[in-house]
């Protein structure tokens, strides 16, 4: 994009610390009041609301004891000098004293010495793992990758903003004396070491990082072990009962005791990286957080302070958007060249992105643990939900929580007690929805959002910029802050000079310019880019297509916003609606809380459609006006709810049989923001719908019949259906849902659905069409049932 298309009046200033349009910038990242009641009031305070931002890759002179002229060139260098990096010479030799160990390698236990193996081997074996998971920090290696790294990311990035309040909470949970375990999200691979350096660079010493050995070559591996890293060994997930299996896990177990016990600060990444087609939670990351449980819940440390931590890009430096993530792992030359290819097209652009990191509220392991296990309840399958209804055998919605888990369970999660293994599962995707829910939203997300739902056909840059500053509003008062600020026309230029393989600039006559979307592949970075804005809107985007669902059999699809206004929606109907697309809608998108059952999201759902102006109250049907309280006995019942008793028939008789009623607000702004809301779910539901088309295909046998050679395999089945996803594109025009990790997300709920079944064969698990749904009419019942919710 040429700077010339630009007005020559308006420079780049992109400020740090100023309130976008003087808006005020929402605190997120308070803990869960529910759960951790105790350290929702302890390690908060509201003063430092006011601290401000920081740039934590801007090191000056000022950053270090020296000045002067050569100081301020080598001013990264000096300060990487200056940073306190702890050592510890006997951490292998407590571990080798652990009590796991030391009963391993006396025979006491099974796996160890005794069981054919001489104690000497044994020995040499748990050396060898222990070398696997971990190294000795080298200090010099750690100062020379701390300058080289910060030098790397000035020259990627505009910059690194840190919020100092939120740094103040986690110095304020360090005074408590208990280990940080900080539990991230992952948007890039680079996010194992600039998360480490801006810890690192606030004091918090070493990071200890638990790395995926599967992505890293052993060249690599042993470079970043003396840097922080640690990596689990392949044995710890064999079967329980494998000698190889219990000896690492052993191992394991003590290197993770010896850590929390020295005090130093752990990172886990419980999010799988961004664009990895599979689960969003990471089986990897479960892993270890289990080990972290346990050794709290045994009493090896009295408690340990768990951190969520959220990073968000203007652009993900290693996304591209043909991603492979089976490629073979990284090794030393293919990272310095990766690097050196990065700063190349790096040299000369002025178009580097912005990050922001954000530390949310820490809170106590011990007392989540404590309080969440009475949040626990009995869940059902999709199947038991859901099924019944798609074919319309029932139209009751049971008031029962859905049991979901895509994650695979590792051998380490495996050797936990069962109400353990659900406390891990349930703690992480907490954490991790808290993580989601506190991240920034970037520039290109509000973009990329603009142009993909509003305006695909292009759009005057004069009208961009003022929904830019609407929707940047909107978000703001959702309690959901944005990671830019600085002047409008400023941050337009910035965000499409980000996009600019991905969009069309154009000069009008009038001197305005005409932005428009590239059709194809830039469409679909558009769509991975807006799904970072969804969990702002994910309420009321929920919200509008129940309600869509609840029209769609009374008023024409295309009829006129004043007609489908007339319609009448009982409280009870839209209940209904919403319970039944959270169902359908994958927890990997949703991130529900464990602690927040269904009822009260669906309340919360119908809170906000009413307090964005979708929705207004309407009197009930032949009652008095609610207002009319000239004939109303006060005294007779009681006119409010018994405070923690929801369940009191005798407090609910004021209220009406049906309900409450609504109708849709007839105001001229909501029209667009409902369709608006619609089209931010249409993604994922669309693909859910074409992937009920694609079963009409006849790709997949009966479940009744034996496996033949012509089943599919999971793997082929959703190649064939991101084929079909993209096929279906290139017809419609609609590229947002040629996406792998849809056509993934589907098949796994048409299995917890009942529509898909897996048989054992010679070759492996074989997919197959259940009974139920080998009839055409049911497979269409179930494609009716979720386009019911799309907006066209």
């Amino acid at each position: 994009m040429s700077t010339s298309l630009w007005s020559s009046g308006f420079g780049m200033k992109m400020e740090t610390i100023t309130p976008f349009l003087g808006k005020y910038r929402p605190f997120m990242g308070r803990c869960c009041q529910t759960c951790t009641p105790k350290s929702w009031e302890s390690l908060f305070h509201r003063s430092i609301m006011d601290l401000g931002f920081c740039n934590v890759i801007l090191v000056k002179e000022e950053n270090t004891r020296f000045r002067g002229w050569l100081v301020r060139r080598l001013c990264y260098f000096l300060w990487s000098l200056e940073q306190h990096i702890p050592t510890s010479s006997d951490a292998s030799q407590k571990i080798m004293e652990n009590t796991g160990v030391q009963n391993l390698l006396s025979g006491r236990v099974p796996g160890g010495a005794g069981e054919g193996q001489a104690p000497g081997l044994v020995m040499k074996e748990v050396q060898r793992i222990l070398g696997y998971i971990q190294a000795t920090l080298c200090p010099v290696l750690l100062r020379l990758f701390s300058w080289a790294l910060l030098w790397f990311l000035n020259r990627l990035f505009l910059n690194v903003q840190l919020h100092k309040g939120q740094m103040k909470m986690v110095h304020k949970a360090v005074q408590e004396g208990s280990p940080l375990v900080f539990l991230s999200t992952h948007k890039s691979l680079l996010d194992g070491f600039l998360l480490p350096f801006v810890l690192f660079s606030q004091g918090l010493g070493v990071v200890r990082v638990a790395l995926d050995p599967h992505t890293c070559s052993p060249a690599l591996r042993t470079l970043l072990k003396k840097l922080g890293g640690l990596f689990l060994p392949p044995e710890a997930n064999l079967s329980l009962d494998s000698s190889d299996g219990i000896l690492a896990r052993a191992v394991v177990r003590a290197a993770v005791e010896q850590l929390l016990a020295s005090g130093q600060p752990l990172l886990i990444f419980l999010e799988e990286p961004s664009g990895y087609p599979g689960p969003r939670l990471s089986a990897l990351g479960q892993a270890w957080l289990g080990l972290v449980v346990q050794v709290v819940q045994e009493g090896i440390i009295p408690d340990a302070t768990l951190v969520p931590v959220a990073i968000a890009y203007d652009l993900v430096p290693d996304a591209p958007c043909d991603m492979n993530h089976d490629l073979a792992p990284l090794g030393l030359w293919t990272g310095a060249l990766a690097v050196f290819w990065k700063l190349y097209n790096c040299w000369g652009c002025n178009q580097r992105a912005c990050v922001r990191v954000h530390l949310a509220q820490p809170f106590s392991l011990q007392e989540y643990t404590i309080n969440a296990r009475s949040c626990w309840d009995s869940r059902q399958t999709l199947e038991h939900l859901l099924q019944p209804i798609v074919l319309g055998e029932c139209s009751v919605v049971p008031d029962t929580e859905k049991e979901q888990e895509w994650t695979p369970s590792t051998g380490l999660l495996l050797t936990l007690k069962e109400e353990d293994q659900l406390l891990v599962r349930r703690l992480s995707r907490h954490v991790l929805s808290a993580s989601v829910a506190s991240s920034a939203v970037m520039s290109t997300a509000i973009m990329a959002t603009l142009l993909l739902l509003r305006h695909q056909k292009g759009v005057v840059l004069s009208q961009l910029l003022g929904e830019f500053s609407w929707l940047t509003e909107e978000t703001l008062l959702r309690g959901f802050d944005v990671g830019f600020s600085g002047q409008l026309r400023c941050l337009a230029q910035h965000t499409l000079s980000l996009l600019k393989a991905h969009v069309v600039l154009l000069r009008v006559h009038q001197g305005d310019l005409v932005v428009v979307p590239r059709p194809g592949p830039g469409l679909t970075h558009l769509a991975r880019l807006s799904k970072e804005l969804l969990p702002t809107f994910l309420s009321e985007a929920v919200g509008a297509c129940a309600v869509r669902g609840l029209l769609v059999g009374r008023v024409p699809p295309e009829g006129p916003w004043e007609l489908q206004g007339i319609e009448l929606l009982s409280q009870n109907e839209l209940y209904r609606q919403i319970l039944m697309l959270l169902h359908l809608l994958p927890q990997d998108l949703l991130l529900p809380q464990p602690c927040q059952s269904s009822y009260c999201y669906c309340q919360e759902v119908l809170d906000r459609l009413i307090q964005c102006g979708l929705l207004v109250a309407e009197e009930t049907p032949g009652s008095r006006p609610a207002c009319d309280t000239g004939r109303q006995h006060l005294s007779a019942k009681l006119l409010w709810k018994p405070s923690g008793d929801f369940t009191d028939s005798e407090s609910d008789d004021f209220e009406e049989p049906g309900g409450r009623y609504f109708r849709l607000s007839q105001q001229s702004r909501c029209p667009d923001f409902f369709l608006f809301l619609c089209r931010l779910l249409s993604p994922i539901l669309k693909a859910f719908a074409q992937a009920a088309t694609f079963l009409h295909l006849g790709q997949l046998p009966d479940s009744g019949k034996a496996p033949t050679p012509g089943s599919v395999q999971e793997a082929s089945y959703s190649e064939q259906l991101f084929q079909f996803l993209q096929d279906c594109a290139q017809k419609e025009g609609i590229f947002e849902c040629a996406d792998p990790n849809l056509a993934i997300s589907a098949i796994w709920t048409f299995k917890d659905l009942g529509v898909l079944q897996q048989m054992p064969s010679p070759t492996g698990p074989q997919l197959h069409l259940s009974p139920t749904f080998a009839s055409r009419d049911n497979q269409d019942k179930l494609e009716q049932f979720i386009r019911q919710f799309i907006c066209s």
